[in-house]
């Protein structure tokens, strides 16, 4: 992580990590990968330079405004801007109507999972708003992933305190360990809406 950095952000603490977290969001890439900056972030509410509280809820809110920006722009102005096809959007119009389809088909429990998903979190808030998927499902499933993923690399930043230049050094080792907790979290919910789906349906056929 380049030394401008980390003391841009230990100068500026909250705004800073508000604001390269926003930045991403919206599809500007930063110096660093965003959990280097979360774990770092969550090291200095460690060390006291900034409290956990104020780290976890400006990542979180840099994470929640900026892609609801995505969401917004694509919501209204969807069509108008794939027309023109700006070269910011990597991925081919067809590789988002796929995504698109995930999310009509599972409407925000699609958003919820591509949140959690690397390279993908920004396109399903696209997805979201170009398929013109509901505000309030939206909002449920991009708060609660912003919680689980942003302000999980913030809880492994304040947890490994100290050692962040290790884990920055194995950042992949790290977020396999969370893609792992993630991915059992989404199998455990999983598992509970299919079982209660299969209990309404036995219960409605046997009315």
């Amino acid at each position: 992580m380049p030394d401008s950095l980390v003391q841009f952000i230990t100068h500026y603490g909250y705004f800073a990590i508000f604001g390269l977290v926003f930045l991403q969001e919206i599809g500007i890439p930063n110096p660093v990968a965003n959990e280097l900056v979360l774990l770092f972030a969550g090291s200095l509410a460690y060390a006291g330079t900034l409290s956990f509280t104020g780290v976890f809820f400006s990542a979180i809110l840099g994470d929640i405004i900026g892609t609801s920006i995505l969401y917004f722009v694509f919501y209204h102005l969807g069509n108008t801007v794939f027309e023109k096809k700006p070269k910011w959007i990597p991925l081919s119009r067809e590789k988002i109507e796929r995504l698109g389809e995930r999310v009509r088909t599972h409407g925000g429990w699609g958003v919820f999972v591509g949140r959690l998903l690397p390279f993908v979190r920004g396109y399903a808030s696209v997805a979201a708003g170009l398929f013109r998927l509901k505000p309030r499902p939206f909002y449920i499933a991009v708060i609660s992933s912003a919680l689980l993923w942003t302000g999980g690399y913030v809880t492994l930043g304040s947890i490994f305190g100290k050692y962040w230049v290790r884990v920055a050094e194995t950042s992949g080792g790290v977020e396999k360990i969370l893609l792992i907790a993630v991915a059992v979290t989404i199998i455990i919910l999983g598992t509970r809406a299919f079982v209660q789906h299969r209990a309404a349906k036995k219960t409605n056929a046997e009315h």
